[in-house]
């Protein structure tokens, strides 16, 4: 007869199997909701997407729609979700600046942006850049056609544009930013360096002059011939020839003797000869565009080179700078701008990069002295300073304006602006701020202030010495050349012969005292 308790077990037993089994029949119903449910869920998703393309393609198909006007408003909402996605971060519109265009020629709609008033350019941006009568658009020009019957040849290296000169058609009124062409000098106003008033001229140092290509190139190619190379032929071809004549050089060269003359320069010339000539062979917006580049590569970055070309360019000469510089690296420059340097220092590179600068000559005493007293309010006279102010005023007004609201800033506060600047302003945005009132006040005591920094001292900054040199030969050496002697009580010529030596010494020195506009 069976024990009562090992029954008792075996039923114990039984009904724990029996709970067992339930709960795992629970347990795999709930499994089965949670798969059911995700399937509903991934097959509504399927369904509505199903949906949407559906209603896309209909959006998108002209049967569906009622008329034209339905089919052109799809359109161009479509265009826009395109043009939205291509958009890369930071500042809209892709590479392009965040401010107005550089060309504020009459009849565009009133005046610059932020100018307060100001009337738009009394013409338009006519640049004459290279030759004289070398027609010229914003910028930098094509450059000019061969002369003398030359036969035609495609160029030694890419066309970004002609020789660069700052200063646009002889009908416009004088002033800093309505600049005359190279060998075409007028009346310029640079105001004394001590913020008085004065004539000058914007006058260049190498001018054109008539000149046979094809004998040119014969000149280069017998100097450059046998053992040795005569440097005193390269000088006289290359240093007394502007920019636009030596591409016509160059183009000659290659169809008389078959090989490009930059490479045949580069295997001759060595040192900063060789350094001195290639930049003259450089077309000056290429030039400006390596020198930018050059400075901000790698660690660090060269803050000088930025603030004198920068300050120093007209509207029309950025916006060629902008396209040759993107076109040579693939880069915007003001973006490389931005993220080479911080602050209000990267703002005023902002502002002077968007090259929308009035370059008119209208001038408002009223409004220099609101201005002036403006920044007297954001510096000397509360604690702390209101950059954006100095920004603003600084950056958009035309020069004449602000030689006004420098005289005018005098009167308010008993101090220069200059003097202002430098105890309320530090570092990089203080010699940016300093070097745009130099350019304002008196551009050729600016660069001959410039010149004398590259050779004082123990050794040379040949790299500066160059650029400054090739960049102003075609532009205002003639002015330079007189402002050093004024400031410094000795010939520009003679500082370099004390610090150069050899064929560099040689190229310099005709450079600055320049062709004369006589025959060579």
């Amino acid at each position: 007869m069976p024990n009562f308790g090992d029954l008792l077990m075996k039923g114990a037993k039984g009904v724990i199997d029996m709970e067992v089994d339930t709960h795992k029949v629970e347990v795999a119903t709930d499994n089965l909701k949670e798969v059911t449910d995700n399937l509903k869920e991934v097959t509504d998703n399927l369904r509505a997407d199903i949906t949407h393309r559906s209603l896309d393609m209909d959006l998108l198909n002209p049967d569906t729609l009622e008329d034209k006007e339905d089919i052109r408003e799809a359109q161009e909402a479509q265009a826009d979700t395109l043009d939205r996605t291509k958009e890369p971060p930071g500042y809209p519109g892709g590479g392009g600046s965040p401010y107005p265009s550089g060309n504020f020629g009459g009849g565009q709609g009133g005046p610059p942006i932020g100018f307060g008033g100001f009337p738009p350019n009394s013409g338009p941006s006519e640049i004459n850049y290279g030759g004289a009568g070398i027609g010229g658009g914003a910028g930098y020009p094509p450059q000019p056609p061969p002369q003398n019957s030359m036969p035609s040849a495609p160029p030694s290296y890419p066309q970004m544009g002609g020789g660069y000169n700052p200063y646009p058609a002889q009908n416009q009124q004088p002033g800093y930013g309505q600049q005359p062409g190279y060998g075409q000098p007028q009346q310029q106003y640079f105001g004394g360096g001590g913020g008085g008033g004065g004539n000058m001229y914007g006058n260049p140092s190498v001018r054109p002059i008539q000149n046979n290509a094809n004998t040119d190139a014969e000149t280069l190619r017998k100097a450059m011939k046998g053992l040795g190379c005569n440097n005193a032929k390269v000088i006289s071809v290359l240093c007394a020839r502007t920019n636009p004549q030596r591409q016509e050089i160059a183009r000659a060269f290659k169809v008389m003797y078959g090989k490009d003359l930059i490479h045949e320069l580069k295997s001759e010339l060595h040192g900063d000869f060789e350094d001195l000539i290639l930049a003259l062979m450089t077309p000056p917006a290429q030039y400006d565009a390596q020198q930018l580049h050059k400075a901000m590569a790698g660690l660090g970055t060269k803050e000088s080179v930025l603030i004198e070309i920068m300050t120093s360019r007209t509207n029309a000469q950025i916006a060629e700078l902008r396209r040759v510089y993107q076109a040579m690296y693939r880069s915007d420059l003001e973006r490389d701008l931005i993220s080479e340097t911080s602050g209000w220092f990267k703002r005023l590179l902002v502002s002077l990069c968007a090259g929308g600068r009035d370059e008119s000559n209208y001038t408002d005493p009223l409004r220099a002295n609101q201005d002036a007293r403006r920044l007297y309010s954001a510096g000397e006279r509360r604690l702390g300073t209101d950059e954006a102010c100095f920004n603003e005023v600084l950056a958009s007004q035309n020069f004449q304006q602000l030689r006004l609201v420098f005289d005018e800033y005098q009167k308010v506060s008993n101090k220069s602006i200059e003097q202002s600047i430098r105890s309320e302003f530090s570092g990089d945005i203080e010699a940016g701020l300093i070097a745009l009132c130099s350019v304002i006040r008196n551009r050729p005591a600016y660069f001959a202030g410039l010149l004398h920094q590259s050779m004082k001292g123990l050794g040379t900054h040949d790299n500066d010495l160059i650029r400054l040199v090739v960049t102003r030969s075609e532009v205002d050496m003639g002015d330079i050349r007189n402002e050093f002697q004024r400031m410094y009580k000795g010939s520009l010529e003679n500082m370099i012969k004390g610090d150069c030596s050899g064929a560099y010494k040689d190229g310099l020195i005709a450079l600055v005292q320049g062709n004369q506009g006589g025959m060579h």
